[in-house]
């Protein structure tokens, strides 16, 4: 490679590092509800040229003529992907400024007068033991959402296809994120239509009780805002208090050997406030030097789980190497930070874990593990779904106007609860991110079972365990693919087997 190229490679590793903080910071304050509306389009043109032509055909070039297995051949992968993703936001800003200034001022309107906060209505039907309260506050979310918000989110999935398509990187959609994401999709699609024969039985034994037993219904009227009702599981509230999370939180990273907000780089952003966003997120604004933890409190086991899951992120972003060049700190398989996110919220289903940091009596344990098993093989056949769902989206076959009926032909079948045909484009994670989730589900039960064999069953206070856990994880940044990481650490292989296991186990 010429030295003029690899100057000009260097050159956009610092254009685009600097893009991507202001980028980051902006999203951070906008759904943090620190601003009332986002100002992306200046940002992207303010750094035009970090993704423009002529960075493109570098990096294409590069792509192109780099042995396959290189590490030039890597480098150049992850860079072309962030262009392509950065190309699609700026043709897309506008769209998003208007998606994000609607979420923050939107108000859903209930038959009776009563008005609720858009970004609160999941919160509150979370919180709603009244079938019909919620049902009706969930129906008029998706009626407005439906009237004014899914139009948009389909104008951004049909021009994101546009803007792909006229890059011809390779055939179509799907055929451009394999080529850019290291693997194949369709092969963990068809995976997921497995992991849906192997656990119907089991579904189908459990969903009925724990419907019976959380909120006194059939599996005939279940919907969707019974699910998020169902799951948020305030029986067990006295275990799981607000004050005591953090402190809890922050105990057990210290007592295995790790800070808790990395000597002060972690942000914890965890309070209520208007226009904050329901999801919580973290967002790292400089890595590895200012990471931002943002969580607006639901209540009870959930926002603990959500607070160990988004530290897991934060101290993945706050301890990778200074010395990784940018495509391994801002970009590469996410399939890799959400398996720490995962790693570190799984331990509210470890009984040693929740006997020592909470509340729980050991009457209660099996119980709450029966509680959490159900949720998880809720999530986990949610989730395979809407990855079957995704691939349908975006191979282009099913007609646009077609997709709500097989969105909730889909979702609905594979978990019985019956879900709104207006949250067809909502319910979209960018980009095949699904599929991230789920091999980085995989990942966590393999990188749970590794620390048990270095540092037993409770490596989670182990203080050797935090160093190495930042020195040979986190550091590592996402250079790697979720299988590579797992093979380089002994781990092995990726599937569902062993997260079926532990469902069966926790069941009982």
């Amino acid at each position: 490679m010429s030295r003029m190229m690899e100057d000009g490679l260097d050159a956009l590793r610092e254009r685009g590092e600097a893009f991507l903080v202001e980028l980051s910071r902006e999203y951070y304050e906008a759904h943090a509800g620190l601003k009332g509306e986002a100002q992306l389009q200046p940002i992207f043109a303010r750094h035009a040229r970090a993704f423009d032509d002529e960075a493109l055909a570098i990096v294409q070039e590069r792509f192109r003529d780099a042995p396959p297995g290189s590490d030039a051949h890597r480098a150049a992968r992850l860079l072309l992907d962030w262009l392509v993703e950065s190309r699609c936001g700026r043709e897309l800003a506008a769209l998003e400024e208007r998606e994000i200034a609607w979420e923050g001022a939107a108000k859903v309107v209930l038959p009776d007068g009563t008005v609720e906060p858009y970004q609160r209505a999941a919160i509150t039907v979370a919180n709603t033991r009244d079938k019909r309260e919620r049902q009706t506050l969930d129906d008029a979310r998706a009626a407005l959402v439906a009237r004014e918000l899914a139009p948009l989110k389909r104008e951004r999935l049909e021009r994101e296809h546009e803007v792909v398509d006229a890059l011809r990187i390779a055939d179509g959609y799907i055929g451009t994120w394999e080529a850019l994401s290291g693997f194949a999709i369709r092969p963990l699609r068809d995976a997921c239509a497995q992991f849906l024969r192997d656990t119907q039985g089991m579904w189908d034994d459990v969903l009925p009780g724990a419907l019976k037993q959380g909120l006194g219904l059939s599996p005939s009227e279940a919907t969707r805002a019974d699910a998020i009702a169902l799951m948020r599981a305030p029986e067990f509230d006295g275990a799981f208090g607000a004050e005591a999370m953090e402190p809890a939180v922050r105990r057990q990273m210290t007592e295995m050997g790790a800070s808790p907000d990395a000597h002060g780089r972690v942000v914890f952003d965890t309070g209520d406030r208007p226009g904050k966003r329901a999801r919580a997120f973290c967002s790292p604004v400089r890595i590895p030097d200012e990471v931002y933890l943002v969580l607006r409190p639901h209540g009870g086991q959930n926002d603990w789980t959500t607070l160990m899951h988004e530290l897991g992120h934060a101290l993945h972003f706050a301890n990778m190497a200074r010395s990784l060049p940018f495509e391994c700190r801002w970009l590469g398989d996410n399939s890799i930070t959400e398996g720490y996110a995962m790693l570190f919220d799984h331990r509210l289903q470890d009984r040693g874990w929740l006997a020592r940091y909470t509340e729980l009596s050991k009457a209660d344990l099996p119980r709450y593990l029966r509680a959490a098993a159900f949720e998880e093989l809720q999530f986990l056949r949610r989730y395979c779904a809407k990855l079957i769902y995704e691939v349908e989206l975006h191979a282009g076959t099913t007609p646009w106007a077609s997709l709500p009926d097989l969105y909730v032909e889909t979702l609905s079948g594979a978990t019985g609860f019956r879900y709104q045909p207006a949250d067809a484009f909502l319910d979209v994670d960018p980009r095949f991110y699904a599929a991230r989730y789920l091999r980085a589900w995989q990942l966590q039960a393999v990188l749970n079972e590794a620390l048990r064999q270095r540092f037993d069953e409770d490596w989670w206070r182990n203080p050797k365990a935090g160093p190495w856990i930042e020195a040979e994880l986190f550091a590592h940044g996402q250079r790697e693919l979720a299988t590579e990481q797992a093979a380089r650490i002994g781990a092995g292989g990726l599937g569902f087997g062993p997260l079926i296991r532990a469902i069966e186990t926790n069941l009982g």
